[in-house]
Parts: C-alpha cells; structure tokens; sequence
C-alpha cells in the first residue's frame, strides 16, 4: 500500500489524503471530458460514482501510485496530484502527475499544489534527484502550470503517448533537487 501523505496547506487549497466521504465530490469534477481530454488512457471517462468510491477507498494506495493527495478547494475535493517514485533504472527519479476539475481552472490551485508537492518531495524522499511529468504536447495549460511551479521544458517526444487509440506527441518538464550535481547522490546498487 502507498504510504499516507502529510496535510499540505496553501492559499488556493489544502492537499490531504483522500477519504471514502470525498467520492461524490471526485466523481463531479472527474465526469467531465473536458478533464479527461489530456489525460491518461487509465482515467475513467466516463467517471462514474463506482470509479470515485474505489479510488477514495483503497485505488489511490496501490504501490505504483506514490504518494497521492486530494486537492480540495473550497472544502471538497476537486482533484488530485501524486508523486511516484520510480524504480530500477530510475530509482533517482519520481513521476509528477495531477489533474483538477473545471471548476477551478485558471485560478493558480494546481501551479501551488505542484509546488507544495515539490517542496515536500525534497525533503521526504532523500533518495529522489529529479522530478518530472509527462504531458501531452497539446495541453499548454498544463505546461504553464509546470513552468510556473519551477518545471523546465526537457524536450518533446514525437508521436510518443497513446490516447484513445492515436498517438500524440508529448513533452517532458523536470525538476532537479536544488544544489545537485551528477553524482551527488549515492543510492544503493540494484541487483542484476
């Protein structure tokens, strides 16, 4: 199971661990093709009340989800971002994603829980020296949020992401720990 993620305040919201009661919420802002136009194939679309019941309960604590928060602005819940510690060749690496309903659009919420997010992972999960996301090239929006969160551009990854049968391009932000150099960081050696 994912370990329980700390409660993370910020002015446009507060990040916390979901809870069976946050499901109705998820469910509105999640139902929404709008949201689920960028994405993963994994989304529900579309969400259904069964979909938010079993990710509130234990769906969000499966291993290869990380650590995952509820955003909850105004009160409820209105999405989600997580931090997935990769391992294997990448066992230095966490993958960012995270979504918010429409609602709450255009409003800074996702650029600060991003940053929340970020600060924390520096200091909770030592082993980790960069994060990053992938985005479908054509969510600008999701690029501005990266960018205004620290995230530089990486590069763009031709035809690269699946969705809905069609392959898109995509690009990919980072983040380096601060004050790192390669070879900074001495993790343990994986086994053959």
């Amino acid at each position: 199971m994912s370990p329980d993620v700390p409660t993370l305040t910020g002015r446009r919201s507060v990040l916390r661990a979901l809870r069976p009661a946050d499901a109705p919420a998820l469910q509105r802002h999640a139902d929404d093709p709008a949201v689920a136009f960028n994405l993963f194939d994994g989304f529900p679309q579309p969400y259904t009340l069964a979909h938010a019941e079993a990710w509130c309960g234990d769906g969000h604590r499966a291993p290869a989800m990380g650590h995952v928060w509820g955003m909850a602005v105004d009160g409820e819940v209105a999405g989600c971002i997580s931090v997935a510690p990769q391992g294997g060749l990448y066992a230095c690496s966490a993958v960012v994603g995270y979504w918010l309903g429409r609602a709450h659009w255009r409003r800074g919420v996702t650029s600060e829980a991003l940053t929340l997010v970020t600060a924390w992972a520096w200091g909770a999960l030592p082993g980790i020296t960069r994060l990053w996301m992938p985005i479908y090239a054509r969510n600008v929006a999701s690029q501005a949020v990266a960018r205004h969160a620290g995230y530089t551009h990486e590069g763009t990854q031709p035809l690269a992401i699946l969705k809905a049968g069609h392959a898109l391009d995509g690009v990919t932000y980072g983040c380096l720990r601060p004050g790192l150099a390669p070879g900074d960081v001495a993790l343990p050696t994986l086994a053959p």
